[in-house]
């Protein structure tokens, strides 16, 4: 179950950070609406490795889609565009 607490309960800081793993984030409303989480760092470093993959995948997808819609291109003629 969520662990959802209004932004006043950070008066006591302390007590709210310790209720923090990474198995158990804490979101914070204000006027009864969800607006901050309050994650560990560990579960920062593995979203921003989701976020890189995630970014990654849809670079190539879309360099895919180019290129299924243009036309692949052999490594000899990638040798003549780059002047190799």
């Amino acid at each position: 179950m969520p662990n959802i607490k209004p932004i006043s309960d950070l008066r006591n800081y302390t007590e709210v950070l310790n209720e923090v793993d990474v198995a158990n984030r804490v979101y914070l409303t204000r006027n009864g609406r969800g607006e901050y989480a309050i994650l560990r760092m560990e579960e920062i470093d593995e979203l921003d490795k989701y976020r890189a993959a995630y970014t990654l995948f849809t670079r190539l997808k879309k360099a895919e889609e180019r290129a299924a819609a243009e036309g692949w291109i052999d490594d000899s003629d990638l040798d003549e565009l780059i002047g190799d």
